[in-house]
Order: structure tokens, then C-alpha cells, then sequence
């Protein structure tokens, strides 16, 4: 990519800190944080422009919005592994958040008909935004890690910071993007959120001398070199991509076949060589291999659930609930900012309390801090129970109930989420480390697929009967684990054990 210059930095700008920290985190930072404005204002507007734009049934928009969001989730491991064998993060980046952002003022330009403002269109836009996050997603995280030595003190504050930048970005997104779409054409909200993905690059690529000479690709000639049929790697690339945006465009548009062929393939083949790795390991690798397993597979049922909040929550909101404010209707879509909000808030709260548990060794394991999530997780699909039961009763549903729903939606996601990711690094073997966390993120796009085909039984079954079986689900799956929990235990022990004989 031309548009990033990989010339190694002066050493001085690298040494500049604010908060304590590299200025290049902050970089990173703002970056991250245009971003996730760019994809959440698309995700504000996602289900209601299909059912209302495309007026596409629930059961099939629904379906679609979940393989869209497995695919986003999936692509990751892709753009991985090509930014460590070629491109390097910084181009990585760039490539990304320009593939976003041209499917963006896609969608934007089909709403001023400067191009066919038809379902293709829509489809290979999404595909262009799917791709484009598969290179962004994980390298920019990734990055931010490089900008520490192991062992370095500043680390854990410094994934904070950016963890915060992700949520500011989404809270801020559903309240532009969301409302102004609703309000005035959802293509003015695709055409912001995109402004919000060239913002994010421009602050890239215009402070990347704070980054030193991290994120280089791993060898001057990778993009240049040839490594089939004479073809250089660079050409290879970009074929892919535009071998994979009609590819991707056909399975948004045709879910099932995610639903029913290319996810169960994918994730029991992963799973099925996960195990077989555990049982050539040694013991105590084994018992850390089984926690992860375990327990990545209650979190595609929590988010399998939680992620219900962009589709049948969406919708739930905006057909039966009371939006109105001081005399004003809230546009539905700006509630998707809720989540996001409380978790700036009560971030800091979790961290601080883990930590003075953790001092009178009262800190929870990974296992009951997993139930726990499922527990407050089902509590807020109760509380959506009764939203759903008024709103059939003739009344509008309260919005003090949907705010509950959200409120321990993101009590639960703060009990698993950050607690998920610390559990993989803690109990995987060094050799299998990589592959394990990406078991972990790739479990969200399973979620996300599920989630999709669970929202369209709201067509068959009506909300209030979704969301009581989403809570009976969630609560037995607590249960079940709860009942497990010594064996966990156990198998945790083991390994922590291992690690300290190391």
C-alpha cells in the first residue's frame, strides 16, 4: 500500500509519553475509536434498514444480520495471519479501514442513486466491509501490544485505555449515525460512518511517527516476492479480495448456507483439532486445553444471547416500546449506544473490585465469574419478559425495563468478556497460545451466526416467548456449569501448578 510510509521513525518520537504512556498508544487510540464509530453507526442501522429499506422479512433480515456479524467476527484470523507472513500490521490497517470505509459510501452512495440501489449492491458493500475489518480487527490490537516490552508494568493500563476508546467509539456511533439515518435517510448515516473510518486513518497515518518502526511488514520484499506460479504476493492479495467480495456478497445473501453448512464444518473441525492436540499433551496442558475449550463454549452461548441486542432487541425496541422522552420519540436505534455507555462506566468499578477481592483472596475463578455472567445475562432477558408481556397486553412496553435488560447484560459481559481473555493466556501452552485465542474470537462468529437464527424464531414464536426460553437457557447453562465448576477447578489448578513448577 502506498499510502503508508514503513520508513523506520526518529527513536525520539517513540520515547514521548503522556499519561505515562507511548504517545503511540494513543495514536492507536483514536484510531480504534473511529473505527468502532464506523462499524457501530453501520451496526445502528443494520436490521432496520434491511426490514424497512429492503422490507426483507424478520426471519430472513434476522439470519442475515447474523452471518454478516460472523463473517466480521471470522475474517480476523485471516487478516492475521497475512499481516505476520506479508503485509505487517500498519498496512494491514490501512488496507482495512479503506475496504470499510469504501463499502460505507457504498451504501451511501446507492441511497443518492449514484449507484443501483439494489440488494447486490447492499450485499457486496457489506462484503467490502467484512474484508475490510478482517484486516483492521486484529492488527490494530495487536500493535498496541508492541508498543511494550514483556513484563512491562504499563501493559494491562495500556489495553484499558484502549478498550475504553472502543467503547467510546460505540456509544458515540448508534447516537449520530443511528439517529440521524432513522431521521433523515439511512444512507446520511452509512455516508457519516464512513467520514468516521477516513477520520480514524487520517489519525493514523498522520502520527505514525509515534509509533517508531513497529507494525513493519516481516521482510522489505514480502509483498514483492513471488510464491505462486511467478505471481507476486502483493497481486495475490488484492486478487483475493476481489475474488472474495461477490464471494462474501452471495453468503450474506444466502445465510443459510452459513448457518447450516460452512459454521458447523468450521467449528467442529476446529474443535475436533483442538482435542486431538489435548490428548497428544501432557497432562497438565491437557487440563488447561479443556478449561478453554469448556468454557469458550458457554461463551458462545452468552453471546449467542447478548448479541440479540442488534437484532431482535432492535427491532423489539422500535415496534413496542415507549420511546418517548420530555415529548420526543428517542429513534430506536440510538439505544444501541446503552451498552457501550455502561460499560465506560462500570469498567473502572470491576476492574477496582476484582482487585481488592483478588487482595483478601476472595477473587472469583474464571468458571464462577463465567456463571455469574450467564446468571445477570438471563436476569436481563427476565426483565425484557416483562417488557415483551405488557407490549402484548396493548401497551407500550417500559423503557425503564429495556434500560434493566441492558443494565445486566453489561454486568454479565464485564464478568466474562475481559475475564475470557485473561482465562486463554493463563491456561493454554505456549505452543498452542495463538491458536487457542483464535478458538476464543472465533467462537463470537459462531455466536453471532446463532444469534441470527434464534432472533428470526421472534417471527414464529413472538418476543416474550424468545426471550423466556433465552432466560430459562441462560440460567440451566449457569446451572450446568456450576455443577461442573470442581472439575474446572481441579483441571485449573493443575495447570496454574504447572506454571509455577516452570
Amino acid at each position: 500500500m502506498s499510502t503508508v510510509n514503513d520508513a523506520p521513525m526518529p527513536a525520539g518520537n517513540e520515547q514521548r509519553t503522556f499519561l505515562g504512556h507511548p504517545l503511540g498508544l494513543f495514536v492507536l487510540f483514536f484510531a480504534e475509536l473511529w473505527e468502532r464509530f464506523n462499524f457501530y453507526g453501520m451496526r445502528a442501522l443494520l436490521i432496520f434498514y434491511m426490514t424497512k429499506w429492503f422490507m426483507f422479512e424478520d426471519k430472513f433480515a434476522t439470519s442475515s444480520y447474523g452471518a454478516i456479524n460472523g463473517l466480521i467476527y471470522a475474517t480476523p484470523l485471516i487478516g492475521g495471519m497475512l499481516a505476520d507472513r506479508m503485509l505487517g500490521y500498519r498496512r494491514s490497517i490501512v488496507l482495512g479501514g479503506i475496504l470499510m470505509a469504501m463499502g460505507q459510501f457504498g451504501l451511501c452512495a446507492a441511497g443518492f442513486e449514484l449507484l443501483p440501489n439494489s440488494k447486490w449492491t447492499f450485499y457486496s458493500c457489506i462484503a467490502f466491509i467484512i474484508a475490510g475489518n478482517g484486516f483492521f480487527k486484529p492488527n490494530i490490537s495487536t500493535m498496541v501490544g508492541t508498543l511494550y516490552k514483556q513484563g512491562d508494568p504499563r501493559r494491562d493500563g495500556a489495553f484499558t485505555i484502549f478498550y475504553m476508546g472502543i467503547n467510546i467509539g460505540a456509544a458515540i456511533a448508534p447516537l449520530v449515525c443511528g439517529m440521524i439515518g432513522e431521521l433523515y435517510g439511512y444512507h446520511y448515516g452509512f455516508g457519516i460512518a464512513g467520514v468516521g473510518m477516513i477520520i480514524g486513518l487520517l489519525c493514523f497515518t498522520g502520527f505514525r511517527q509515534y509509533l517508531g518502526d513497529r507494525g513493519l511488514p516481516p521482510s522489505p520484499t514480502s509483498m514483492t516476492q513471488a510464491s505462486f506460479a511467478g505471481i507476486p504476493n502483493g497481486a495475490l492479495l488484492y486478487l483475493g479480495i476481489i475474488v472474495f467480495i461477490p464471494f462474501g456478497a452471495f453468503l450474506v445473501s444466502q445465510p443459510h448456507i452459513v448457518e447450516s453448512y460452512a459454521a458447523p464444518i468450521v467449528g467442529f473441525g476446529f474443535i475436533g483439532y483442538i482435542l486431538w492436540e489435548a490428548f497428544r499433551a501432557t497432562k497438565a496442558e491437557r487440563d488447561g486445553i479443556l478449561v478453554v475449550v469448556i468454557l469458550t463454549l458457554f461463551s458462545v452461548a452468552f453471546w449467542a444471547f447478548f448479541e440479540q441486542a442488534g437484532s431482535s432487541i432492535n427491532l423489539f425496541t422500535d415496534r413496542h416500546v415507549d420511546r418517548v422522552l420530555f415529548g420526543w420519540e428517542i429513534p430506536a436505534s440510538a439505544f444501541q449506544s446503552v451498552n457501550a455507555i455502561f460499560i465506560v462506566l462500570l469498567a473502572p468499578v470491576f476492574s477496582v473490585l476484582w482487585l481488592k477481592l483478588g487482595r483478601i483472596g476472595r477473587d472469583p475463578s474464571s468458571a464462577l465469574k463465567f456463571v455469574l455472567s450467564l446468571v445477570q445475562l438471563g436476569l436481563g432477558f427476565f426483565a425484557l419478559v416483562l417488557a415483551a408481556k405488557q407490549a402484548e397486553s396493548g401497551a407500550k412496553a417500559s423503557l425503564l425495563l429495556l434500560l434493566l435488560a441492558y443494565f445486566l447484560h453489561t454486568t454479565g459481559e464485564l464478568c466474562l468478556s475481559p475475564v475470557g481473555l485473561s482465562m486463554v493466556t493463563k491456561m493454554a501452552p505456549a505452543r498452542l497460545g495463538g491458536l487457542l485465542m483464535g478458538m476464543w474470537f472465533l467462537s463470537a462468529a459462531f455466536a453471532h451466526v446463532i444469534g441470527g437464527k434464534l432472533a428470526g424464531m421472534s417471527a414464529d414464536w413472538g418476543y416474550a416467548k424468545l426471550y423466556m426460553v433465552i432466560f430459562v437457557t441462560a440460567v440451566g447453562s449457569a446451572v450446568v456449569l456450576l455443577a461442573i465448576y470442581p472439575i474446572i477447578k481441579k483441571w485449573e489448578k493443575a495447570r496454574l501448578a504447572s506454571h509455577n513448577e516452570a
